[in-house]
């Protein structure tokens, strides 16, 4: 697919973003493994989470849609899962992969994941070398990092007390649900805060958690409870509508219903900071913390972003660029290099997906430095089969002041399913175009 972007005048308007992703694959998961019935109401129906879906019903994970984005799920408990008879498929999903090898290393059974070729290219050593401490057994491709992956899982786990080089959140999400079922305490210590997601949800599900400043621990032998868990707005999505109203003329919008954990929104943090005129209106209610968010223009101006900052707001990232883009000044982005092994190399797409179009755009082996303030008019780009760099390629063509035309674009699917409709009910306009190979070559 191809999206033409065509520059538009101002953004106005309320609207709503897709249920979070990251909280959608976990109540999908502690529901399968608990005790009782888990209703999950605003669950994202993209891709990647209808990955972590199809992956549980192979291992015979009862599950009932009773609306659009509403699902009853029927936990399994211990030993639950029945041996699939098919290979599972995570699709594009980093998430349904790592998480699910922690649940399945310490389930009695056999299994195989997989993921389409940008999947089976991200790393996953990180997460198989430290179930491998707790006993797991695992194999892969390039000396056990990569998928495919097998998985000849136990009930006879060890809890083990683990540092992370890299804060992780799927890392250690992967050993906390790994831990309900070893024998012992396992811990896990991050050297920066990640989000926390897991242990949030695992509390509100009756599993005690202890946390103390960056580490997290759990004791085997507790199951999460079955009840009721509201999926907030994804922030990540929202971040690209929060980036459009505040660089084009004369906009005002807000975004209603968004998840505010303070781990997840480094990116209000970082507006704030470049001159955003944001208003924050909490909503009251348990589980996850919500607000709705205005977003009026304001002359953007470029800061330096690194440190503790950066896991809080990694997905975000590459829309920040577009913010620096269009900020007067310098902007620095430093201690990302995380963002090389996503769905796609992002410090690389970005820099050169913007430059193509031009941007003053460096790229650094951890981030990269922006020179903001020009006025650019448009282009062809490619959006690398990765959502989140088609998503900031969309938002930098609101802004310039001719058509960007974006190849591989069918991606937004995987986390923003309505970004396109979304975008229009502003005022945006947007059109969708057929896949034309030629032109995605040419670019």
């Amino acid at each position: 697919m191809i999206l033409e972007v065509k520059p538009s005048c101002r953004l106005n308007g309320r609207v709503g973003v897709p249920g979070d992703k990251s909280i959608s694959h976990r109540a999908a998961l502690l529901g399968a493994i608990g005790q009782g019935v888990t209703r999950i109401d605003g669950f994202l129906e993209s891709e990647d989470c209808l990955a972590t879906l199809h992956c549980l019903s192979l291992l015979g994970t009862p599950i009932k849609r009773l609306a659009p984005g509403s699902y009853e799920i029927q936990g399994l408990g211990w030993d639950g899962f029945q041996e699939p008879t098919d290979v599972l498929n995570c699709g594009n999903s980093g998430t349904t992969m790592r998480l699910l090898i922690g649940v399945l290393a310490s389930q009695p059974i056999f299994s195989v994941l997989t993921g389409d070729a940008s999947l089976r290219d991200r790393p996953m050593g990180r997460v198989i070398e430290p179930l491998r401490k707790m006993e797991a057994r695992i194999f892969g491709r390039g000396g056990d990092t990569r998928a495919p992956l097998a998985v000849l899982g136990s009930g006879n786990l060890k809890g083990k007390t683990h540092r992370l080089p890299v804060a992780s959140a799927q890392v250690k999400s992967a050993l906390l649900l790994a831990g309900l079922r070893a024998k012992g305490v396992t811990v896990v210590t991050e050297p920066g805060r990640s989000r926390n997601h897991t242990e949030l949800m695992l509390q509100q599900m009756g599993v005690p958690v202890r946390v103390d400043g960056l580490t997290a621990a759990v004791e085997g032998g507790t199951l999460p409870k079955g009840g009721e868990i509201t999926v907030p707005g994804d922030i990540s999505s929202a971040a690209y509508l929060m980036v459009a109203a505040a660089v084009l003329p004369d906009s005002d919008i807000t975004v209603e219903n968004v998840g505010i954990n303070s781990t997840r929104a480094g990116i209000i943090e970082v507006l704030q900071s470049m001159g955003a005129d944001l208003e924050i209106e909490p909503l009251l209610g348990g589980g996850e913390p919500r607000a709705n968010i205005r977003v009026r223009t304001s002359p953007l101006r470029g800061i330096e972003i690194g440190g503790s900052i950066v896991p809080t707001l990694i997905d975000e990232l590459p829309v920040i660029a577009v913010a620096a883009a269009f900020a007067q000044g310098t902007t620095i982005v430093k201690d990302a290099a995380e963002l090389r092994v996503k769905e796609c190399d992002r410090i690389a797409a970005v820099a050169q997906e913007l430059g193509r179009l031009g941007v003053d755009i460096e790229e650094r082996a951890d981030g990269w430095v922006i020179r903001g303030g020009k006025n650019f008019s448009g282009g062809r780009a490619r959006g690398w089969g990765d959502h989140r760099i088609v998503m900031a390629l969309a938002v930098f063509g609101l802004g310039v002041k001719s058509p960007v035309e974006i190849a591989d674009a069918e991606a937004v699917s995987i986390s923003f399913p309505e970004f396109v409709t979304t975008l229009r009910k502003l005022g945006a306009e947007v059109e969708e175009k057929g896949s034309d190979l030629q032109d995605t070559q040419a670019v």
